[in-house]
């Protein structure tokens, strides 16, 4: 097996291989990397080939003598088939003889959390923990298992039950699915600013995601009226998980329980469609000195949705 550096030529290749992939999601496809401004970011990726086929890819940058995946992305790390576990111990001796040979001094990977992958396996983790990769990072985040046979509303908790109901029969907010970043944004940029952040993605960015894929991602956006005042912005990473990237709320109309009601949307939208979760995100403290710290206000309500907690890991290794 040999390590390629990545040229526009094998686009078509690396994106093909990342769709029939056990473990990629739209975060590792060449079509999503091109929705960055050119220069911003300086790329290192590595293709993985044995007889001329690709094994497995791995997308990223390195940075001070570091390899790390991922840069300009959600979630990094390698992508492979559904492969045995002799297989995926070769990747990662291959990656570590290539980054020897090459004056790459760490490695940082961060993996979507497992339930992105359509057969679920850990032969990647346990190999590369068995050749001398270390969790360095674990962040909780939240995802709720779809069910068809299970009644939605009944799932929640009795408030979120009893707000969801109000919603529909007395407040008769409506949920539309649409193309308006232009009433979505302004209101998460006033969310952030509560926070003294910024959103990760600016307008242009997501117009341009949505250019580059279209299938990708879908705005649900609640109105009281024809008022727009709630919203999530959901991506569509692989055909096994929605992921709840943005939600919006405009405050003045908090009283609606706007966001309550678009999760139940959410999750009937991707039950219908036939995904396998909801990952509502992470849950850390961003005040916190520790990374690591949970936010347990934040938990404890997604928890009301019946969500989950699954662990987005980074492994590294000086060598």
């Amino acid at each position: 097996m040999e390590v390629i550096k990545y040229t526009p030529e094998w686009k078509e290749k690396w994106d093909r291989f990342v769709l029939e992939s056990n473990n990629g999601t739209m975060f590792h496809l060449q079509k999503f990397f091109d929705y960055h401004t050119p220069g911003k970011f300086k790329f290192d990726h590595l293709i993985f080939v044995h007889k001329g086929e690709i094994q497995a890819l791995l997308p990223g940058s390195i940075i001070n003598g570091m390899f790390e995946s991922p840069i300009g992305a959600s979630y990094g790390s390698i992508v492979t088939k559904d492969i045995k576990f002799a297989g995926t111990m070769e990747i990662v001796s291959t990656l570590l003889d290539y980054c020897r040979k090459n004056s790459i001094n760490e490695i940082m990977l961060t993996a979507a959390p497992m339930v992105y992958e359509k057969y679920q396996n850990q032969n990647l983790d346990f190999a590369m923990l068995w050749q001398g990769f270390n969790y360095k990072l674990h962040y909780i985040s939240s995802a709720i298992k779809l069910d068809k046979e299970r009644d939605i509303i009944e799932r929640f908790s009795p408030t979120i039950r009893r707000n969801v109901k109000k919603t529909i029969k007395e407040f008769e907010l409506r949920v539309e699915i649409n193309e308006r970043y232009d009433e979505f944004y302004p209101i998460l940029l006033e969310n952030k600013a509560r926070h003294n952040v910024k959103p990760t993605h600016t307008y242009d960015d997501l117009l341009k995601l949505k250019e580059l894929l279209p299938d990708y991602l879908k705005l649900f956006i609640v109105y009281y009226q024809d008022k727009p005042i709630g919203g999530s912005l959901m991506f569509f990473p692989n055909k096994t998980v929605a992921l709840c990237f943005y939600n919006m709320l405009l405050y003045d109309y908090e009283k609606y329980k706007p966001i309550q009601r678009v999760m139940y949307e959410v999750v009937k939208y991707c039950t219908e469609n036939n995904y396998s979760y909801v990952d509502i995100g992470v849950s850390q403290d961003t005040k916190a000195v520790n990374p690591m710290t949970p936010s347990m206000s934040l938990i404890e309500f997604k928890e009301k949705f019946d969500a989950k907690a699954i662990m987005r890991n980074t492994l590294y290794i000086k060598l």
